[in-house]
């Protein structure tokens, strides 16, 4: 009840005052992770330390695991459904970051955790770059809903956040299964991984095609209401992700893959049925934010300088390399380059999945290490892109403007709608 009554207040007095800090430094993550950090380190809040094994009871365990869970599935299921497959013909900034950013960033992190980490195997150091993978294009907020930066330039980190986190989702299966065989934590664990991105793409397109033909229509029948149409694309990722897990398929796999089916096959209404990632699913991830602040106060205890290391060269060179490799060709200004490399934050979709990993893997033995790198490259990311965000769109901005019409970068792009809108 404590829990509750600390969030409760945070979410009131930031309500209180979320129109004065529109457009400052201060974002909704920062105060939340904030609150988190303090409520850990004072004890007002103990969750115990997830890293270390420690929690209070069973049942608060399972409250924050079902938190987490709800809240990836239905960030990777909107995600999925809010990008049109379709509005991407020709539009490659985002393909490639996509098809060769993220496994660039994906297998540099590896290398470069393997060098600086020497504490874990070789697929633990591939399951902390996969876990921070992802970008939150919602930490940079004044990025993508800014006007004034180029139209091509904001959608391609716009889709490159929302498609990401699902595209991390397999490599991170696959050596969760491969860091356990070789640890000798069970036998099989390979075919299990497998089964697991199969079984869960399968059952995903196949719930997301039927519960998204089926509310499509419904809506032009006129049996429904616009309210209902938004639970029922909640409930379709919830459904999604327990018929995974039943029959042995990755959840989240199938989340993400059935929001973009559910997305293509419910046409015209997912537009309106996504308003509840923006408003109902919000709450859910403020919720994270501060949950994670209160596992990371006990989690950076051991933090030393090779953690913290990595965590500046995961939000620099391993984000910035492969995305200037991705898009060699291109004719982008050094400029642009730098910029799309700089806005790689790293949220939500990573703070989820570390704790996805000490569910799934609870016995690894570089679980503690793991969630530590984790915590200290998304607390330096919330601040550092949080606060970077609005003065760098501006600086950018205004030197696009200077370089003149011609660009590549003003190639015209579809307007996709951003994760959150701003307000």
């Amino acid at each position: 009840m404590v829990t509750l009554a600390v969030l409760g207040g945070v979410l009131f007095c930031f309500a209180l005052v979320a129109r004065r800090v529109e457009g400052t430094v201060v974002t909704a993550p920062m105060v939340f992770v904030s609150a988190g950090l303090v409520a850990g380190w004072t004890g007002l809040v103990d969750f115990g330390g997830a890293a270390h094994g420690e929690t209070p009871s069973e049942a608060t365990h399972e409250v924050i695991l079902v938190v987490a869970e709800l809240a990836l599935v239905l960030l990777l299921f909107a995600d999925a459904a809010r990008i049109d497959p379709r509005a991407l013909r020709g539009n490659v900034l985002p393909l490639r970051l996509l098809c060769i950013g993220l496994p660039l960033t994906i297998a540099l992190g590896t290398v470069i955790a393997v060098a600086l980490l020497s504490d874990l195997t070789l697929w633990e150091c591939a399951i902390v770059a996969a876990v921070l993978a992802p970008t939150d294009a919602a930490l940079g907020q004044a990025v993508v809903s800014n006007p004034a930066l180029p139209q091509r330039v904001r959608q391609a980190l716009n889709v490159e956040s929302g498609l990401n986190d699902g595209g991390s989702v397999p490599f991170l299966t696959l050596f969760i299964g491969l860091a356990a065989a070789e640890e000798g934590l069970g036998g099989g664990w390979l075919r299990f991984a497998l089964e697991q991105i199969g079984y869960g793409t399968l059952i995903g397109a196949a719930a997301g095609v039927a519960g998204g033909v089926a509310l499509r229509r419904a809506a032009q029948r006129g049996w429904t209401v616009p309210l209902f149409e938004k639970l029922a694309f909640a409930a379709l990722a919830v459904i999604t992700f327990v018929a995974a897990d039943e029959v042995g398929g990755n959840g989240f796999i199938a989340a993400f893959v059935g929001g973009g089916a559910a997305g293509m096959a419910a046409g015209p209404v997912t537009a309106r049925a996504l308003d509840f990632a923006e408003e109902d699913g919000e709450l859910l991830n403020l919720a994270i934010f501060f949950i994670f602040g209160v596992f990371a106060s006990h989690a950076l205890g051991d933090v030393g300088w090779q953690i913290v290391a990595y965590a500046v060269l995961s939000l620099t060179v391993i984000r910035m390399l492969p995305v200037a490799v991705s898009v060699i060709g291109l004719g982008l200004r050094p400029a642009t380059i730098g910029f799309v490399g700089w806005f790689g934050p790293r949220g939500l979709a990573s703070i989820i999945l570390g704790l996805v990993v000490v569910e799934d893997a609870p016995a690894l033995q570089g679980l503690e290490q793991i969630f530590a790198v984790m915590s200290v490259t998304v607390l330096l990311s919330v601040f550092a892109h949080g606060i970077t965000a609005a003065p760098l769109s501006r600086r950018y901005s205004r030197a696009h403007e200077a370089a003149g019409p011609d660009r590549p970068e003003h190639e015209p792009v579809v307007e996709l709608p951003t994760r959150w809108r701003p307000a």
